[in-house]
């Protein structure tokens, strides 16, 4: 179903924000939207449908529906007062969270969660539940915190997003040109790379020859990788940073005043279980906007 763009929903307020980030990207790609919220206890529904509001016995509904009713109208309600035009789906599924989201991502073209800041602990573990889905699904997903901030929501702000040159950035190049286009905004590709070590004198200090020509080098094997791309979309401005730093850093830097920074993540299963890796990790938790996450093999 490539023409929907789910969003889980749980009635926090980064979840309203998820999905109102979700809707704004339906329109732009003329998609439809599914609001998603699973609860392994939720109750029999008639085969009529759901009805909003409280499910009272005598109707033969399971008065435990009431509240995922609720939160699923609430944001449904948030998305209509702002795209009255757009069509959405209302999901309720009895299942764990985890396990609702793995499978709407497999039938989504893009899923769209909240995420929280939860402390220090979590920028270095995977215990929030949509880095456990984003380590599961080969699906790009967007993680969105509330509330949005100003340069997120400003008209032509920026799309950012981070390129390492030792990966495969097909799919990353195709979602981050894409997003660009679709909003009618530029494209700032960057990409941070440390110095090598020959570029280090026995002082400590660096050869400015040496950063000079690791800077070079970059730059052209940056252009190498985005030509195909800005043939494909020559109505996308492009900007290209080369940063001697951190790629995490430099990411992180030149997104403060985006509207969506792409990072792509490997996608490969690990035991015991799968990672996202500690700059994905990292870029989630500091990120100043909402985080387009693209797998790749």
């Amino acid at each position: 179903m490539q023409d929907v763009i789910t969003a889980g929903v749980d009635g926090t307020p980064e979840a309203t924000a998820a999905a109102l980030w979700a809707a704004h990207e339906a329109e732009l790609r003329r998609a439809r939207l599914r609001l998603l919220h699973a609860w392994v206890l939720l109750g029999p529904e008639p085969a009529a449908g759901p009805t909003p509001g409280p499910l009272p016995a005598p109707d033969g509904r399971d008065e435990r529906n009431y509240w995922p009713h609720r939160i699923v109208d609430e944001a449904r309600d948030a998305v209509r007062d702002r795209h009255p035009d757009l069509p959405v789906e209302e999901a309720l599924v009895a299942d764990d969270p985890l396990s609702a989201l793995k499978e709407a991502a497999g039938q989504s073209s893009l899923l769209v969660l909240g995420s929280r800041d939860i402390g220090v602990v979590a920028r270095y573990t995977i215990g929030e539940l949509g880095l456990q889905v984003v380590a599961h699904t080969r699906t790009p997903t967007v993680l969105v915190r509330a509330p949005l901030g100003a340069a997120a929501q400003a008209p032509g702000a920026p799309v950012t997003a981070a390129l390492s040159l030792h990966e495969p950035c097909e799919a990353l190049l195709a979602f981050a040109f894409g997003s660009a286009a679709r909003r009618g905004a530029q494209l700032r590709i960057v990409h941070g790379r440390h110095l090598p070590a020959h570029a280090y004198n026995r002082g400590g200090g660096v050869e400015p020859i040496a950063a000079q020509q690791a800077v070079a080098d970059a730059r052209q094997e940056l252009a190498e990788a985005l030509r195909p791309w800005r043939e494909k979309f020559p109505e996308v401005e492009v900007d290209t940073r080369v940063e001697l730093e951190s790629p995490v850093r430099a990411a992180l830097r030149d997104a403060a005043d985006a509207a969506l920074l792409v990072v792509g993540r490997r996608h490969k299963l690990r035991f015991p279980a799968p990672r996202i890796g500690h700059v994905v990790q990292a870029v989630v938790h500091h990120a100043p906007c909402p985080v387009a996450l693209v797998p790749h093999e």
